[in-house]
């Protein structure tokens, strides 16, 4: 690499580490969070999905924000505003506060990772595209293994509010590497943001979202909830019918004529949908069901981590040679198989995480090693880098949004309480999402054929 790409890519990694910082070290401080706060299990939902909310519909105009102002003015603004919404969140007095200012730090995070991804497409191309998303991959999920760890160490020994202060020294590096990158910015002429689009979409998600927390103290038939379902309801339809009319929409409905487009999206509903399940589940059982300290609970997924900084590299530069159908189909599979193995804990005394929890993190981290970077690559790829901005939204939208949707669905699925049995039937949900994603891959994912080289 050059020394302008290695800095583009030292800037985009540091810039998506912040976000994904953030949401992991929030996993381990919700028990914290509430044993200082209150709010029982509605306020550890909305705490995630407060942030989700804002990040999930905003990333899309974020997306065109990133195409039409430039990638590295708008990676600039989100990084002062995250910064400014992490203070904000370690001095919250009460939930309300929190969440308000979680739904702000989400609205920075909207900023920042769309315009790191694009900023890599449009600096690499073909083998080295794939291979920089594969670093990018690996090293950003170096905030898997700091979220939790130093989260937890916080949450035990000092307090869950300075946890939330860890990013600040990643954004002041970022914001000096971004004043001595010296790049043109990008842009592109004419784009006009949809924002009326993002009102609906924010008012589309956050309805059914109310609705689906809330219902387990309000119950179903409760007018707010049946006010927020049916207006959230209406919002997302008049959402889409804004997109397919609109002249400059924050969610080309055409980028889906792409199969690997549409095809890539769907997966990864179902695979980050999983996910987004897992984290809040197992990171909060860890702990309250097994016994596990806050710092203990962090380095439970420690090696899964491990395994996806060591090989994203070398799975995206393979899956760029042998095509990604097969790593996208295998790794969900593998990954939902290896969280069924979590059906093994116990609850305190008789928890063993040797036995009990790590054959589940190694197997389902192997899987989740083989899919991310060829799915991000399969995805962005699929799609002219002159937009690389609003593809990367877009498909971040979809992960954000997935969930989203599942953490607020935590209440129902575990039956209201996290205990021995409601854990285990998030996780039969989340093996079947992931499953489910490697078979729309198969079914969906079709490989670039390289042309046959020409006869002498």
């Amino acid at each position: 690499m050059t020394r302008a790409e290695k800095m583009v890519l030292a800037i985009a990694v540091l810039a998506s580490f912040v976000a994904f910082l953030d949401g992991t070290v929030v996993n381990v401080a919700l028990p914290a969070i509430v044993d200082e706060l209150g709010g029982g299990i509605a306020t550890q939902q909305w705490t995630v999905d407060a942030y989700l909310i804002t990040l999930g519909s905003l990333i899309l105009v974020a997306g065109s924000l990133s195409d039409a102002y430039g990638r590295i003015r708008i990676l600039r603004i989100g990084l002062v505003l995250f910064a400014v919404a992490s203070v904000a969140i370690a001095a919250a007095p009460d939930p309300l506060f929190l969440i308000v200012a979680r739904g702000v730090q989400g609205v920075a995070g909207a900023l920042l990772v769309p315009s790191s991804l694009a900023l890599i497409t449009s600096t690499f191309d073909g083998k080295a595209r794939g291979r920089a998303i594969g670093i990018w991959t690996g090293l950003t999920s170096v905030a898997m293994i700091l979220g939790p760890l130093i989260g937890g160490v916080f949450v035990d020994l000092l307090s869950w509010r300075l946890a939330f202060l860890i990013n600040v020294v990643p954004i002041a590096i970022t914001l000096v590497l971004l004043a001595r990158l010296g790049q043109q910015d990008q842009t592109r002429p004419g784009v006009r943001i949809d924002y009326l689009g993002a009102v609906l979409c924010t008012l589309g998600l956050g309805g059914p979202v109310f609705a689906l927390i809330e219902q387990g103290t309000l119950g179903w038939a409760h007018p707010a909830i049946v006010l927020s379902m049916g207006l959230g309801v209406l919002a997302f339809a008049g959402f889409l019918v804004r997109q397919r009319f609109a002249a400059n929409p924050i969610l080309p409905l055409g980028m889906f004529a792409e199969r690997n487009f549409w095809a890539g999206n769907l997966a990864t509903a179902f695979i980050y949908g999983a996910l987004g399940l897992t984290g809040l589940v197992v990171g909060v059982f860890l702990q309250e069901g097994a016994g596990l300290t806050a710092t203990l609970a962090g380095l439970a997924a420690l090696p899964s981590t491990i395994l996806l900084i060591l090989f994203s590299s070398r799975v995206g530069g393979l899956s760029a040679r042998f095509g990604a159908r097969v790593f996208m189909t295998a790794g969900p599979i593998i990954a939902g198989l290896g969280t069924l193995l979590y059906l093994f804990v116990r609850p305190e005394p008789d928890f063993d995480y040797w036995w009990q929890a790590l054959p589940a993190v190694l197997v389902s981290g192997a899987g989740l090693t083989l899919t991310v970077s060829p799915l991000t690559s399969t995805i962005l790829g699929a799609i002219e880098h002159t937009r690389a901005g609003t593809a990367s939204a877009v498909n971040n939208a979809v992960a954000r949004v997935a969930g989203l949707v599942l953490t607020a669905m935590v209440g129902i699925i575990v039956g209201g309480e996290l205990d021995l049995a409601g854990f285990q039937r998030a996780i039969v949900v989340t093996a079947a999402l992931l499953i489910a994603g490697g078979v729309v891959s198969f079914l969906g994912i079709r490989d670039e054929r390289k042309p046959e080289p020409a006869e002498v």
